[in-house]
């Protein structure tokens, strides 16, 4: 027995080697090994692409809503402000087009593009809050490009300015934490992307603010554009970036004002499963029902009840979306491998593209080997001898 223990020994310390060397290759995916320039490459030619394809599909009903704008026939009252009038008619008018309250098909299509669309919202806004994040100003400070994005860009900003600036801050932080564990005379240890909670919400209030937010913020006026399709809600919800921003501050002073945040504390989200939840659950359950009511559509088999006009801008706004998720898996894909965007894949066939989405988020937080089960998932100012808190320990206090 005693010339047995040390084989043992021996084995079960290479098998831990093992899975901690599995944990490290896990970390490596095509964002460590391939250069910026290389990786920038898809999402370029994927812009060209977005734009031949809107090119060749574009035609004379989409040109004449502008040329009624132009001509003062549609919304007048808009139409005629100097400058700015003919474009924000054409807007308006174009998404007035596309939802068509009459049309069911239409409202199911473009319940999956809104719902989509707010899972897109919060992941971009839980990856704005964490701490490694904070020195990239268009992903820390994402209302400027959402904004873009809404108002005149489309699947181009996505391509050409948001993929571009999380690739770069990936870099960054490879360069940093390489940096740290080579020894660079404490430089590296002092970069907020290599301290071991860089993937954390810099302030635990998120978890509140984050989802109040975009619930109030994006949903709601997504729910009244969709429900009553006005030129006055479609105008209101065309400005969602800014009013998501001003309720998450709003909702983050709140809960200082009556002290209920400790500076200091950050928390890692998927570490922790009801703040995970609270995060998630309205675009994943805004996504379930937009899944819902395309496949009651589809098995019921419903007549196509849309007007030539509608079909023409539905057909921009696919393009659109097609040409978004793209993307987005490319991202996933560079970033966290295939595995992740497989589950993003499957999630979406069973539950919906924004349900995916957000499923297959928290998954690659899991991929990375960001998330452990021993991790203490809240940190802050209590001390060295205070004990790890679990999911039943208050966020806010």
């Amino acid at each position: 027995m005693d010339q047995l223990r040390p084989r043992l020994e021996s084995a079960w310390a290479t098998v831990q080697d093992r899975v901690s060397q599995l944990r490290r290759n896990r970390r490596d995916h095509l964002v460590h090994h391939v250069g910026l320039g290389y990786l920038l490459a898809v999402p370029v030619l994927l812009a060209i692409a977005t734009a031949l394809v809107l090119f060749v599909h574009s035609d004379v009903n989409v040109a004449m809503i502008f040329s009624q704008c132009h001509a003062r026939a549609r919304l007048p009252i808009l139409s005629r402000i100097p400058v700015l009038g003919t474009p924000s008619c054409f807007l308006v008018s174009f998404f007035q087009e596309a939802l068509a309250r009459t049309s069911n098909r239409a409202f199911a299509t473009m319940s999956v593009v809104l719902s989509f669309i707010g899972s897109l919202l919060t992941v971009s806004t839980v990856e704005a809050a964490r701490i490694c994040n904070g020195p990239s100003v268009l992903i820390a400070y994402p209302t400027g490009p959402w904004l873009v994005f809404n108002l005149v860009g489309g699947a181009m900003v996505w391509e050409l300015l948001i993929i571009p600036a999380f690739f770069r801050r990936s870099k960054e932080i490879i360069k940093s934490a390489d940096g740290a564990a080579g020894g660079d005379n404490g430089e590296g240890a002092a970069n907020p992307s290599t301290r071991p909670d860089s993937r954390h919400l810099a302030v635990v209030s998120e978890v509140v603010a984050i989802p109040v937010a975009v619930a109030l913020g994006y949903v709601v006026p997504s729910l009244v554009m969709l429900v009553t399709d006005k030129p006055v809600a479609i105008a209101v919800w065309l400005f969602f970036p800014v009013y998501v921003s001003l309720i998450r501050q709003g909702v983050r002073f709140a809960i200082r004002s009556v002290g209920q945040h400790r500076p200091g504390r950050t928390l890692h989200l998927e570490s922790h499963k009801p703040a995970l939840l609270a995060v998630y659950a309205v675009p994943i359950l805004c996504s379930v029902l937009s899944h819902g009511l395309v496949l009651w559509g589809f098995l019921t088999n419903q007549p196509d009840d849309r007007q030539e006009l509608t079909r023409s801008t539905l057909r921009f706004i696919e393009i659109d979306l097609f040409f978004i998720v793209l993307t987005v898996l490319y991202w996933i894909l560079v970033e966290a491998g295939w595995r992740v965007v497989g589950v993003v894949l499957g999630a979406s066939l069973l539950l919906g593209p924004g349900a995916g989405l957000c499923i297959g988020w928290i998954y690659r937080e899991h991929q990375l080997g960001f998330v452990d089960d021993d991790e203490h998932n809240v940190a802050g100012d209590e001390g060295e001898g205070a004990a790890a808190p679990d999911e039943q320990t208050p966020l806010l206090r």
